[in-house]
């Protein structure tokens, strides 16, 4: 089978606030994203907005056993149910469906301080190392990093019951949960499935990850495709969760279709130079592209693979409006690819686009295009 997938609601958030209308009006504003440059310098990053969790947590329980991630993540995925007009029908969340793209949680900084300083000195730092993490880290700690806690606190807080599954590790891992979802509908296997994720930039475990591998961008923002050689990527704290059903199963419950979701392509190439480029051409050609007139690209701003990307999007759709994703949101590495898709699923339901292409390549490896068009 191969059937029609449509998306049937949306939840968004990010710096730029909540919800798709405001999204909508950062995107075409083209304004710089809300920075925060002093908290972490020399690295900005674009912060979460302040949030009722009370309207889609209401149980200050729930909210205070989870990490910021979390919370980002619930809320999200709480609007992109009532988007779709299940929020409160148990029947249908009984049986939905759940994939989810997201990293691990926060960290204990006093004993990974503690940690890093001791390996200085030590004479045999992986001896050393492996002595600390069995004597100084909790237990429970590492439950509380796992990524599919995400999955089960949306479980508890809004009654999604279904099988869920969780991708995590960079880009791909929200390109590929997009891609098991879509594919699981379209394939006749379910009617609906909610897929999405959360990231949290405000840590600073995270900025020295990708501080030390040279990844970040540094001081003032400026925009994705204007970072020159020294590149880098702010990161952004957000979340964002899109509902997906076949067309049958919409017409059936009488909703409304917001846009199709009619492919998702990915691909994992050996970084070399033109190695990008020859990606996206095929993947181009995967997802059915024939003359976007909007392209939403996901470029992490790090050199040179954003510039490749850029030189690739213009030979590929030189008709198209081509906008970076970071430039309004900021990276969210795994909700990268789902965010790309939530916003051009609302730029083809607000009547501002007829195809568009989402992109998203990751600073280290994965590459996917999107397309999306009128349901």
């Amino acid at each position: 089978m191969n059937r029609a997938v449509v998306v049937t609601g949306l939840g968004l958030v990010s710096c730029a606030g909540e919800g798709v209308d405001t999204h909508l009006a950062a995107l075409d504003a083209g304004a710089a994203p809300r920075t925060d440059a002093e908290t972490f310098a020399p690295y900005p990053v674009h912060p979460a907005p302040a949030i009722a969790w009370d309207g889609q947590i209401p149980k200050r329980s729930d909210q205070r056993q989870m990490e910021a991630w979390q919370r980002l993540g619930v809320y999200a995925a709480g609007l992109a149910l009532d988007a779709a007009g299940v929020k409160d029908d148990a029947a249908f969340k009984q049986a939905l469906h759940l994939v989810v793209a997201a990293g691990g949680g926060e960290r204990d900084y006093a004993v990974d301080g503690a940690i890093l300083t001791g390996l200085r000195e030590a004479d045999d730092p992986g001896a050393y190392l492996n002595e600390r993490l069995q004597n100084d880290l909790r237990p429970t700690l590492f439950l509380a990093q796992l990524s599919n806690l995400l999955a089960g606190n949306i479980a508890i807080v809004h009654g999604v019951t279904g099988a869920s599954r969780t991708f995590m590790g960079e880009e791909a891992a929200g390109i590929d949960a997009l891609r098991i979802a879509q594919a699981r509908v379209a394939s006749g296997q379910i009617d609906a499935i909610l897929v999405g994720g959360s990231y949290s930039a405000e840590r600073p475990d995270v900025l020295v990850i990708h501080a030390m591998g040279g990844f970040l961008a540094r001081d003032a923002y400026r925009p994705v495709f204007e970072r020159g050689a020294q590149g880098g990527f702010i990161l952004g704290s957000c979340a964002a969760f899109l509902m997906l059903e076949s067309e049958s199963h919409v017409a059936a419950r009488g909703a409304r279709a917001l846009a199709r979701l009619d492919a998702v392509a990915c691909d994992r190439t050996c970084r070399a130079p033109g190695s990008v480029l020859a990606s996206l051409e095929a993947l181009w050609r995967q997802a059915g592209l024939a003359a976007p007139d909007h392209v939403l690209s996901a470029a992490t701003g790090g050199a040179p693979i954003t510039a490749e990307e850029r030189d690739a999007l213009g030979r590929l759709a030189p008709a198209a409006r081509l906008q970076a994703l970071g430039d309004v949101i900021g990276h969210g590495l795994e909700v990268a690819a789902p965010f790309g898709a939530a916003l051009a699923a609302a730029l083809v339901a607000a009547g501002g686009a007829r195809e568009v292409a989402v992109t998203a390549v990751g600073h280290r490896r994965g590459e996917g295009v999107l397309r999306l068009s009128p349901a």
